[in-house]
C-alpha cells in the first residue's frame, strides 16, 4: 500500500516537464542532480539548530542583552489564591465585570483587589524583555549569515543578473554544492522554528507565523525537487534582508535605544514594501513568463506558484500591521512599538 502511494506521489509527470523522467536526473559521470531524499538530512539538523539556539541565547543572547541595557520590568506577583487561580486557568484570564464581582464575593476581596490580582497574574505569564531580545538576536544572527552567505555564493552567477538564464537546460541542471548547503540549512532552521513555537513569545500573528513557516518549508522542498532553486535563491535573499532589519529593530526596541530603533524601523518599512510588495510579485511574474517559454507547465510548477501566492497574501497581511505601526509611530512622537506583542499591564499608582 505504502509502495503504491509512494510511486503515485512521485510520478514523473507531477514533478518534471513532459518528456523527462526521474531516470534523467540520476547522477552520472561526476555530475550530481537534486533528489528529494537529500532533504531527509533537514530533520536531524533541525534538532541540532534547537540545541545551538539554546546555547546561543544563554551564552550570547543574555550577555548581549545586558551589554545593550535590556532591563526586565519589576513585576509584583499575584498572591496565592486557589479560587482565582482555578478560574484563571480553566475559564478566563481576563474576566468580565460580573465575573469579577462574583469572584470578589467568593474570596472576600473588593472588585479592585480582584482586578489587581488578575492583572498581576497575567503579567506573570508574559515573557520578559530579555527572552524577547534573545529570540530576536538568534533570528537576526541566522538571517544575517544566510543572506550574506547566499549573496556571496551566487553574486557572480549569470542567472543572478538575468533570471531567464536560470531556465537554460532545465530540468537537467547540475546541483551546486553551495545551493544544497544553503537550502539544507534554511529548511532546517524553519523546521526548528516550528519545533520551538510552543516555547516562544506568543504574538497576535502566531497562527500566521506558523502558516508562513510551513509555506516556506513546502516551497523550498518543492523548488528543490522541481529544480527551481535559482528562483528560490532570489526569493530567500528578498526575504532575509527584511528579516534582518526587523529583528535588529526589535533588539534596539527592547534595549530602549529609541532613536536607533526609529532609524532602523524607517529603513525596514521602506525595504519591506519595496521587496515584498513590488520586487517579489515582479520576480514571480518573470518566473512564470520565462518558465512557460522554456517548458510546458506541470503539476509541480503550478503547486509552487500556488504557495508563492499564499506567501504574497501573508506579505499583504503583515503590511497591514506595519501600516498600523506607522500610524502609531507618528501619533506617539516617533516611537515605534511592535503591534503584534502584548504590552505589559502596569498597576496604577493608587493600587501600588
Amino acid at each position: 500500500m505504502l509502495a503504491k502511494l509512494y510511486q503515485w506521489f512521485w510520478k514523473d509527470e507531477y514533478w518534471l516537464p513532459a518528456g523527462y523522467t526521474w531516470a534523467d536526473k540520476e547522477d552520472s559521470n561526476g555530475v550530481t542532480y537534486s533528489h528529494p531524499k537529500d532533504l531527509l538530512a533537514t530533520i536531524p539538523l533541525a534538532f541540532i539548530f534547537v540545541i545551538i539556539r539554546y546555547g546561543f541565547e544563554r551564552n550570547i543572547g543574555i550577555p548581549l542583552s545586558r551589554i545593550m541595557g535590556v532591563r526586565d520590568h519589576f513585576r509584583l506577583k499575584a498572591a496565592p489564591n486557589t479560587i482565582l487561580e482555578s478560574f484563571f486557568k480553566t475559564q478566563s484570564r481576563n474576566p468580565k465585570e460580573a465575573q469579577l464581582s462574583h469572584l470578589a464575593n467568593q474570596c472576600g476581596f473588593s472588585v479592585r483587589q480582584t482586578q489587581r490580582w488578575f492583572r498581576r497574574r497575567r503579567n506573570q505569564e508574559r515573557p520578559n524583555l530579555t527572552k524577547k531580545f534573545c529570540e530576536s538576536s538568534w533570528r537576526f544572527s541566522f538571517y544575517f549569515f544566510s543572506f550574506f552567505g547566499g549573496l556571496l555564493s551566487i553574486y557572480n552567477d549569470t542567472w543572478f543578473w538575468g533570471l531567464k538564464t536560470g531556465f537554460e537546460g532545465y530540468p537537467k541542471q547540475p546541483l551546486k554544492t553551495y545551493f544544497y548547503c544553503w537550502y539544507l540549512l534554511v529548511i532546517s532552521f524553519y523546521i526548528s522554528l516550528l519545533f520551538t513555537i510552543p516555547f516562544d513569545v506568543k504574538r497576535k500573528d502566531t497562527k500566521e507565523q506558523v502558516l508562513h513557516h510551513f509555506t516556506v518549508i513546502i516551497l523550498m522542498f518543492l523548488s528543490y525537487c522541481c529544480n527551481f532553486m535559482y528562483f528560490g535563491g532570489l526569493v530567500l535573499l528578498l526575504h532575509d534582508i527584511t528579516d534582518i532589519l526587523l529583528e535588529i529593530c526589535k533588539m534596539f526596541h527592547y534595549a530602549q535605544w529609541r532613536y536607533t530603533c526609529n532609524i532602523f524601523f524607517v529603513i525596514f518599512t521602506v525595504v519591506f514594501f519595496v521587496n515584498r510588495l513590488i520586487l517579489f510579485p515582479n520576480q514571480l511574474i518573470q518566473m512564470v513568463n520565462y518558465a512557460t517559454e522554456s517548458f510546458k507547465p506541470f503539476f509541480g510548477f503550478y503547486l509552487v506558484i500556488a504557495f508563492l501566492m499564499v506567501l504574497q497574501c501573508l506579505h499583504v497581511f503583515w503590511s497591514y500591521f506595519i501600516l498600523r505601526v506607522i500610524y502609531l509611530f507618528i501619533m506617539n512622537d516617533m516611537e515605534c512599538n511592535d503591534e503584534r506583542s502584548d504590552l505589559e499591564e502596569r498597576d496604577t499608582s493608587d493600587e501600588q
